[in-house]
Order: structure tokens, then C-alpha cells, then sequence
């Protein structure tokens, strides 16, 4: 489960009758929209070159939601599954694939997980992730945060100029969600050849929240950037994550490192944002940027090796059936709502203490 105050969970499996997601902790009277929340999964859905597999993507409300506003109590969102086809699967019971789930879930579940169209490790669980980013991104619009995220890398292909929040917001126009015209038809092209050669593409997303204000964070545990480094993590094939300048820090000085405060219009700000939002877990009031690495898709047309779990000999293979040549573009939006999940949790959180403090002065 993610969340403390607003809590997360989700249910179902790739090629079962429906997954889902159960919201715990949403106060009454925020806005559901089913026309935003079908927008958001349909933004999901589409990508560059990505599975044929398309489904409706409509959603139903079994609980939670009165008249289009929120009641506070559970919240139960569904979508079914229809667009199946499970037989390219059959043979990773046996024979996994290396890179994947396949041959852990065996073990870990003694052969009783569903393995159909990767189960509970598919990407397809991540459409009730956003169901319930809806409706964490309509509470935080409540409070003027906004989230945002976009591709700046596709295998080699890199963007590498800094992006505004208005410039991350037109990375929708790309067919790659890149704000960069020209790399989004370089990375275009990568995915592209990587396919023709029966191969998959890895890469690198950003994600950008504005409007925070100073404190959310529970430190020493619950802090900020670890809470969502627990929640994007549960996005299928992420591999690395890093706040700010993050891994570049590693070969700067504490001098080049910091970020200085300064004064804008009698508010205290800092003049850069390397620490990326966040210091010692704790909300700083810049913008919270977050770059999250996706390793290539491990379901390929090229022969690799592997094991036969029943005849324990190695053998050859090669993946058929419906996969993404790059899964990248169509986790922004993902990233989006995992990130609005643990915002909004935090925000609550944040809420209250300071309706405590408020009282306590009283």
C-alpha cells in the first residue's frame, strides 16, 4: 500500500477480468471527473510503436464517488480487461524470460501466480495507478501544485538543456512525450531501428511538481523523496532514480553542490535547485524534479538464452506476442500519478499538522 492519510493499493492481473485500485483517505467534496480520469488512461495507453493491445480504458466507480464529488469514504475503481491474448505466454511458465518476473514469481508463489500476460508484473496493473492519480492530481490542483513529467532519453539519445515546467507540459505533442522537437524524432528513430532489429529501447523520464509548499515530509522515516522513491519503484522496469542533480553531485563540491538562498519579493528562495525540491526529506518550496531510468523492454524478438524450469536444460528463446519497443513514453503519465499519490498523502499529512499547530495557539 502507498500512503499514510491517502492511501493506495491495487488489485487484479494483466489478462485477468479486471484490475484496479482501492482509495483509502480522500476527505469528501474533491472534483472526480470520469472524462479526466479516461483522458489521463488513455494517455497511458499510446506510445511510440508500443503493444497493439488497446483496451477501452473506461472506468467504473464502484464506490466512493456521489453526484462527481468525492464522500470520503473508500474509493473503488475498476477496468476491465478484454483485449487479451494469452497464448504467447504459455511458454514462460517454463522457459523465463531473462530480464523479467517470470522466473522469481514461479519461485516466490510455488507456481500458482498467474502468468498471463505477465500478470501482476505487467504495466497494465499501472492503468489503476492512474485512476488514482486522477484523483490525487484534482486534490492537489486544490492547493495550486502541479505535476508534469516528460522523456529526455531514449538509448544514447539524450536532451540536454534544462526544460520549464510550460515547456514540459508541451511534450504531449510528441509522439515519445519529448519537449525537444528535434530529439523526439531522434528518438523516434532509435526505437525504430532498435525494433526492426528485434531488439527493445531503454530510457530516462523527468518529473516536475510546482506549487509546493515548505514542509511535507516526515522525517526521519517517511521522508519526502523516499516515500517517492517507494512509489515510483512499483512502476514495472524503473532501475534508477535521482533528485536534482543527483548522481552528478558525486563529482562536485560542496561549493558547486548547495544551493544559495537568496531574497525574491520578501520571500526566502534558493537561486538554483540542485537538491531538486527536497532537503532532508522536507518539501524546500522549489519545484521537486525527479529522473527515473527504465531499463529496455525484456520481452525481444531476438533468440536468447535461458532454462527450462521442467527438463532443467538450456535452451533458446524468443519472445512472441504484444510488447512495447519502449515502454518510456507511455510511463509518464504513470510517473505523473504515483508522484501525485505520495503528494497528496503528504499534503494531507502537512494539512493536519498545521491545523494541530493552529490550534494549539488558540
Amino acid at each position: 500500500m502507498l500512503g499514510v492519510m491517502f492511501r493506495v493499493s491495487v488489485f487484479g492481473e494483466s489478462h485477468g477480468p479486471c484490475v484496479g485500485v482501492l482509495i483509502e483517505g480522500c476527505p469528501p467534496g474533491v472534483e472526480v471527473s470520469e472524462e479526466d480520469m479516461r483522458r489521463e488512461l488513455l494517455r497511458r495507453s499510446k506510445g511510440f510503436m508500443s503493444t497493439p493491445r488497446k483496451e477501452k480504458e473506461e472506468v467504473f466507480i464502484a464506490s466512493g464517488v456521489f453526484r462527481g464529488k468525492t464522500t470520503g469514504t473508500p474509493i473503488v475503481l475498476l477496468l476491465r480487461n478484454s483485449d487479451v491474448n494469452s497464448k504467447p505466454y504459455e511458454v514462460f511458465r517454463r522457459r523465463p524470460r531473462p530480464g523479467h518476473a517470470d522466473y522469481v514469481a514461479r519461485i516466490k508463489y510455488m507456481g500458482y501466480h498467474d502468468h498471463r500476460g505477465g500478470g501482476i508484473f505487467s504495466g497494465r496493473i499501472t492503468a489503476g495507478l492512474v485512476a488514482a492519480g486522477s484523483v490525487a492530481k484534482s486534490l492537489l490542483r486544490r492547493q495550486g501544485i502541479r505535476i508534469a513529467a516528460h522523456t529526455v532519453q531514449i538509448g544514447k539519445v539524450r536532451v540536454e538543456r534544462e526544460m520549464s515546467f510550460d515547456e514540459v507540459l508541451r511534450a504531449e505533442e510528441s509522439p515519445v512525450r519529448c519537449a525537444d522537437p528535434e530529439k523526439s524524432r531522434e528518438m523516434m528513430e532509435e526505437i525504430a531501428k532498435a525494433s526492426e532489429e528485434g531488439d527493445s529501447s531503454g530510457g530516462v523520464a523527468e518529473v516536475l511538481a510546482v506549487g509546493l509548499p515548505v514542509g511535507l515530509g516526515e522525517p526521519p522515516i517517511d521522508t519526502l523523496d523516499g516515500d517517492l522513491c517507494k512509489a515510483i519503484m512499483v512502476v514495472p522496469g524503473v532501475k534508477g532514480i535521482e533528485f536534482g542533480d543527483g548522481f552528478r553531485m558525486a563529482e562536485m563540491r560542496g561549493s558547486e553542490a548547495n544551493d544559495p538562498f537568496v531574497l525574491r519579493d520578501g520571500k526566502v528562495v534558493m537561486e538554483t535547485n540542485r537538491s531538486g525540491g527536497i532537503n532532508g526529506g522536507i518539501s524546500n518550496g522549489m519545484p521537486v524534479k525527479i529522473r527515473v531510468a527504465f531499463r529496455p523492454t525484456p520481452s525481444i524478438r531476438k533468440e536468447q538464452r535461458t532454462v527450462d524450469l521442467d527438463s532443467v536444460e538450456e535452451v533458446s528463446l524468443r519472445a512472441e506476442g504484444r510488447y512495447d519497443s519502449c515502454i518510456v513514453p507511455r510511463a509518464v503519465p504513470v510517473l505523473e500519478s504515483v508522484v501525485a499519490i505520495v503528494l497528496a498523502d503528504h499534503l494531507l499529512r502537512w494539512l493536519s499538522w498545521m491545523k494541530f499547530s493552529e490550534l494549539g495557539t488558540k
